[in-house]
């Protein structure tokens, strides 16, 4: 078996449109990462995964050059809020490169102080988790920031976010 170079692999690699639009075919579900204290900010991702039970850990990625990337590093943990069904705007709000920033950002929102963190939780979410950064590796234009989850909470609502081919879409829970 040939084992490729590292230079051999880089030479292959798609260009980044390719890989984005490879990319659009995987569905993801919809989240706002935030930070509290004197670093809030909000931002919607979908680069986000449950890494271990046990310990409780998940992974969010976020990219060098988003403000989100130094507010983490920063403050050390950060909120998560999984968006439901209606809240197509909320992840439309916090993608927006031209909303404010600081806590202005969050004026007119519901939301809550995440009690173990400080970080705001938007109210109507899915679900809610805070987490403690333990750990973070640079990948490319990002960096993978995994968190200790030290806080989780589920919603009665049961429809998802999802966004899938370059659009948002839902799904509704079999349960009810």
């Amino acid at each position: 078996m040939h084992s490729m170079s590292v230079q051999e692999t880089v030479d292959r690699a798609p260009a980044p449109d390719a890989l984005r639009e490879v990319m659009a075919g995987f569905a993801t579900g919809v989240i706002v990462l935030s930070v509290g204290g004197t670093h809030i900010h909000g931002m919607t991702a979908n680069a986000f995964s449950s890494v271990s039970l046990d310990p409780p850990t998940v992974l969010c990625c976020v990219a060098h050059d988003a403000v989100m990337h130094q507010a983490i590093r920063s403050a050390g943990h950060f909120g998560v809020s999984v968006l439901g069904a209606g809240q197509e705007r909320l992840a439309r709000y916090f993608a927006d490169k031209k909303r404010p920033l600081g806590p202005e950002q969050f004026d007119g929102l519901d939301w809550t102080e995440g009690p173990a963190t400080g970080a705001p939780l938007l109210r109507g979410a899915t679900a809610w988790l805070e987490c403690e950064l333990s750990d973070s590796h640079e990948a490319g234009d990002h960096s993978i920031f995994i968190g200790g989850v030290v806080a989780a909470e589920r919603a009665e609502e049961r429809s998802g976010l999802l966004f899938f081919d370059g659009r948002f879409s839902s799904i509704e829970s079999e349960r009810s």
